[in-house]
């Protein structure tokens, strides 16, 4: 059902009832830029990069919290809107450690932007996020150096005290999306906003380190994260973007069934994000599933199987180690029946490998002791 139409730049959409304009561009393939919006949560207008001009308007309107209009006339990109927003990613550059953009006299900035790549762009010096950040990815749009304004001195250091999660305030912009992500998307409740003006900052239960809140680690403040802000500890300095290749997976460690992309380098998992378009997660993970990919790698994990021969174990083939086992369980149900043997599945299986092993003790060992440990 629709509400109405609105004009952008010269040509009619429909719009359903409460939709922003930003949201009605979006659905019209026009891209307006934004840097605090997330989908889903409330819309603070927080950082002015998405401002359109309206017809009939004082001021440029900020599209993510705007609601459409019918008849509305709206222009995404005009000499004003453009300036507006060059003024504002300035601004932000100029407000804290955003080392996004090299200057050059006479070159191009994406020419810039590739030749420092190539030579230092895993250098510890950058910003762990260089290449990788949205905020940089606008200011090259733009044609925005942080060099319009004084740059601010950082007001507070970086929090390095848990193992998951690096807290950068220098280069905070304050857009807030990594509240709404806590807030609204995983609902933790950990973090909000703290004090006021220039010592303004986005702290944790009356600012105390992560690791002393109600923070769960689960993430979703990082990945939603559009600068340097919050940084992944464990993928801190060993990738960019251009030496990885991405992987759609599921997560195994429960039977929900999340959707993972994971940031493969030389044949190693490097960094874990949530597929925002899969389902059922769209982009949430939990702590395992974001961060507990290590094991993987462990020089303690079993790789061959084990048999256990006069008090001390020898490593095995699968076929013997699978016929050991099943020579067992069919000699106990030939001496004492099916119900003599029983299964416990985990808890926290993928859903399909619990509905094998149900169907193997149903199926084939003919009997119903079969159970699921979330119920003992």
């Amino acid at each position: 059902m629709s509400d109405g139409t609105l004009l952008i730049n010269g040509t009619t959409h429909p719009f359903k009832p409460g939709q922003t304009i930003l949201e009605v561009a979006e659905e019209a393939g026009i891209a307006i830029p934004t840097l605090c919006h997330l989908k889903g949560t409330t819309p603070t207008g927080a950082c002015r990069l998405c401002v359109v001009e309206v017809k009939g308007a004082r001021n440029l309107l900020a599209s993510c919290s705007t609601p459409a209009e019918n008849g509305m006339e709206v222009t995404t990109d005009s000499p004003t809107v453009m300036s507006s927003r060059k003024m504002t990613l300035e601004l932000l550059l100029s407000s804290g450690n955003h080392d996004c953009i090299t200057s050059g006299a006479g070159t191009d900035a994406r020419e810039l932007f590739n030749a420092r790549a190539e030579a230092e762009g895993h250098s510890e010096h950058l910003c762990p996020s260089w290449g990788d950040c949205k905020l940089q990815e606008y200011a090259l749009a733009y044609g925005a150096t942080g060099t319009a304004y004084p740059r601010s001195k950082p007001t507070y250091p970086p929090e390095l005290k848990n193992p998951m999660i690096i807290r950068d305030f220098s280069r905070c912009i304050l857009c807030g999306r990594c509240v709404q992500a806590c807030n609204e998307v995983q609902v933790n409740e950990a973090i909000s906003y703290g004090y006021r003006g220039s010592e303004s900052k986005i702290v944790a239960l009356g600012d105390l380190p992560l690791g002393q809140s109600a923070c769960v680690f689960c993430g979703e403040c990082v990945q939603v994260c559009p600068t340097g802000a919050l940084v992944d500890k464990k993928s801190k300095g060993i990738w960019r973007p251009w030496d990885v290749e991405t992987i759609r997976t599921t997560c195994p460690y429960c039977g929900v069934g999340c959707q993972q992309i994971l940031h493969v380098k030389e044949g190693r998992i490097v960094k874990i994000t949530g597929d925002e378009e899969g389902l059922p997660n769209k982009g949430r993970l939990c702590v395992k599933g974001r961060f507990g990919y290590d094991f993987i790698y462990s020089d303690e994990r079993l790789t061959t199987p084990l048999i256990r021969e006069n008090g001390e174990f020898r490593e095995a083939s699968w076929d013997e180690a699978l016929d050991l086992v099943a020579d067992k369980l069919k000699g106990i149900i030939a001496e004492s029946g099916p119900d003599a043997i029983a299964g416990v599945s985990c808890a926290r299986s993928l859903n399909e490998d619990s509905y094998q092993m149900q169907k193997l003790f149903r199926g084939v060992f003919k009997t119903n002791n079969i159970d699921h440990c979330a119920r003992t």
